[in-house]
C-alpha cells in the first residue's frame, strides 16, 4: 500500500494540491462547509426520526427539505476529502485515526442505505403523529453517532 501512497503523493492533484498557494487550505474550507451541509441537516433528520416535532413535521417533509441539502454536503465533503487525501495519503494513511474513519463513514454509508432500502419504505404509517418505529429510532441514533464519530476521527488524523 506505501508504493500506491507514494504514487498517489505524486500525481498532478497530488502535487497541485500540495505545492499550489492556497490550494489546501480553500479544500479545508470547502470539506467544512461540506462537514455542516451534510452533518447539521443530516441530525436535524435524525432528530425527527428519535420522535422530535413528531406532531408537527411529517418525516417526509422534513426528509424533502433536510436530506438533499445533505447531499450536496456529502459531495462537497467527499470531492475535498478525497483531493487532500491525495496530497499527504502516506502522513493520512499512517495515523491510527484513519481506518477509525474509514469505517465509521462505511457505518455511516451502510446505516443510510439500510434504513432508506428499509424502515422508510413504510413511512406512510408513522410519518406524522405516530412515534416513529423502533427502526426508524435506531437508525437516527446510529447516524448521529457515527456522523459526529467520523468528525472526531477525521480531526484526529492530523495528531494521531
Amino acid at each position: 500500500m506505501t508504493d500506491l501512497y507514494s504514487w498517489l503523493e505524486r500525481t498532478a492533484l497530488g502535487e497541485a494540491v500540495r505545492t499550489t498557494p492556497w490550494v489546501y487550505s480553500s479544500l479545508e474550507s470547502v470539506h467544512l462547509i461540506g462537514i455542516a451541509l451534510l452533518v447539521g441537516p443530516a441530525i436535524a433528520f435524525d432528530l425527527r426520526l428519535l420522535g422530535v416535532g413528531r406532531h408537527r413535521l411529517a418525516v417526509t417533509t422534513a426528509a424533502r427539505h433536510l436530506l438533499p441539502l445533505a447531499r450536496v454536503g456529502f459531495g462537497l465533503a467527499a470531492v475535498s476529502g478525497a483531493a487532500m487525501f491525495v496530497s499527504g495519503a502516506s502522513a493520512v494513511a499512517a495515523s491510527a485515526a484513519a481506518p477509525w474513519k474509514l469505517g465509521l463513514l462505511v457505518l455511516a454509508g451502510a446505516n443510510v442505505a439500510a434504513f432508506h432500502g428499509g424502515v422508510y419504505r413504510t413511512v406512510s404509517r408513522w410519518d406524522v403523529d405516530a412515534p416513529p418505529p423502533g427502526r426508524a429510532r435506531l437508525a437516527g441514533a446510529v447516524s448521529a453517532s457515527s456522523w459526529m464519530a467520523v468528525i472526531v476521527a477525521g480531526r484526529l488524523l492530523a495528531y494521531t
